[in-house]
């Protein structure tokens, strides 16, 4: 219940920070969470996006409609589902999320050296346990 009572606030505030220097780039909080999902996983769907993210398919498809309209991204057909298109990055979608990204991680390098890369690896390990007891929680 240590790592909730943590995991709530940080998030919230990393998220308010995000809101305030993403604009900077042209890019809102959930446009950003799109871009980089599609630069981790690849061409994804909608719903496919919405389940990564556990979150519901209406949303992520304003995200991406929004992304659609500044042409961060494209639709492109899907030969496994021929009404459910996949998103795709664009050169320009590429651009702005390795920006938002380098600056991101440049703030977060200064968390300072007494965290070492196994406190990270283990930190990420132990989040993905805990988020995987709640697989199947839906969010829709």
């Amino acid at each position: 219940m240590e790592v909730f009572a943590l995991v709530g606030p940080l998030y919230r505030r990393v998220q308010r920070k995000v809101e305030t220097d993403v604009p900077e780039q042209g890019l809102s909080v959930g446009v950003r969470a799109v871009l980089d999902l599609i630069r981790e996983h690849g061409p994804m769907t909608v719903p496919q996006m919405g389940r990564a993210q556990a979150l519901s398919r209406q949303f992520v498809q304003r995200m991406v409609n929004d992304a659609l309209a500044a042409g961060l991204v494209e639709a492109v057909p899907n030969p496994a589902h021929q009404r459910s298109s996949l998103i795709r990055l664009t050169d320009g979608g590429r651009a702005a999320i390795a920006a938002v990204l380098a600056r991101e991680h440049g703030l977060l390098r200064q968390i300072g050296p007494d965290v070492s890369e196994a406190d990270v690896a283990t930190t990420v390990r132990v989040l993905g346990r805990m988020l995987e007891l709640f697989d199947d929680v839906d969010v829709n």
